[in-house]
């Protein structure tokens, strides 16, 4: 099965999460002059891929499933042609990544508008202006520590670039990395039971209230995300004050603030179990949405079986016209016998031959 989140066409501006905003695969776009795109690789985006400076005409890119982000600057949108297939889990069903919905613009406030070296373009052109003009070597040797400022300049604004989307997903985004067991194992109840409402037929219908799943289904799941990933936390940071050798009294605090804890997480599952009801009745109604489709179907096929009742009428008349029909062929019977039998009684009538 294909993965399927994400946009298509992918717009050629722009930065975006992997899984959230852009779904993995091999994406083509139709014009790609002096534009660039770089795949920001690994849990935390800390790794580069970048495509360099792309030539006039068509170029492709292919997104992979562990990518954390995509960024591309090209006139034209990107538009997918071979969705990556789904990773097969032996283990635990996966977490998706949960982003804040509040982020203004989601991963485009992670944008960066112009693509590194550029700002060293025209230095980089001045120099070797320069170099070929052999009467200005000196000037040429003068502009390298020009060009060189120039390049750090750009290699700290890319540094930058990648503690931007670095910090972003600290703030801004949560994932597996970031829950214990028990965290893990509700909010994948969560991200079920939203699955389930948006993938409903009558959402997709815009029966339900499209434009307002669309705000807060996105916003439940991070609140619940966050509420979660605090959890673990704090659970993490209360292990090492369980011990048996820890004195009674830490015991006794550390249980005063498991217990309020506790509380915080039955009121997490009270929310994820109100979810879990939403999606209930949302696949309840579309087993409704069904169900009328189907006497729908029938209500279009009634007049075919009125005209099957009516046949039944003309069949009941059509009887008595059989019928009469057949006692007249009794009666056609009757005679032929019996002319017969006057045949056969006149035949002995007759008179021997004679020998």
């Amino acid at each position: 099965m294909a993965v399927t989140a994400g946009r298509n066409p992918l717009p050629g501006r722009g930065t975006f999460f992997v899984g959230v905003d852009v779904a993995p695969g091999r994406y083509m776009c139709s014009e790609t002059a002096g534009g660039w795109w770089i795949r920001f690789t690994g849990p935390g985006g800390d790794k580069t891929v970048r495509s360099g400076r792309l030539p006039h005409g068509p170029a492709e890119v292919v997104v992979e499933v562990g990518d954390f982000a995509f960024q591309t600057n090209v006139g034209a949108p990107w538009r997918l042609q071979n969705p990556a297939a789904e990773h097969v889990h032996d283990g635990p069903e996966p977490l998706r990544r949960v982003v804040d919905p509040e982020l203004p613009g989601g991963a485009e406030a992670l944008r960066t508008r112009r693509a590194p070296l550029r700002e060293a373009g025209p230095a980089l052109a001045v120099l070797g202006l320069l170099w070929m003009s052999l009467w200005a070597w000196a000037w040429a040797a003068a502009a390298a520590p020009v060009v060189l400022g120039a390049l750090l300049l750009v290699h700290m604004r890319d540094t930058r670039q990648r503690d931007r989307v670095e910090r972003a997903r600290r703030d801004h985004s949560l994932g597996p990395e970031d829950f214990d067991e028990e965290a893990r194992r509700l909010m994948l109840r969560a991200q079920r039971a939203i699955a389930a409402v948006r993938e409903s037929e009558v959402n997709r219908q815009g029966m339900l209230d499209s434009v307002d799943n669309a705000v807060t289904l996105p916003r439940q799941e991070w609140e619940i995300a966050r509420v979660l990933a605090r959890q673990a936390r704090l659970r993490h940071e209360q292990d090492p004050f369980l011990s048996d050798t820890v004195p009674p009294e830490v015991q006794a605090a550390v249980s005063s603030l498991r217990e309020k804890l506790e509380q915080s997480v039955r009121a997490v599952t009270r929310r994820i179990e109100a979810l879990e009801r939403y999606a209930d009745h949302a696949l309840a109604a579309d087993e409704a949405l069904r169900a009328h489709r189907q006497l729908e179907t029938l209500a279009e096929r009634a007049h075919e079986y009125d005209e099957l009742v009516a046949d039944t009428v003309r069949d009941d008349l059509a009887v008595s016209a059989i019928e009469r029909l057949t006692a007249q062929g009794d009666e056609l019977v009757r005679t032929l016998r019996g002319r017969l039998a006057e045949a056969a009684a006149a035949a002995a009538a007759l008179p021997p031959d004679p020998p």
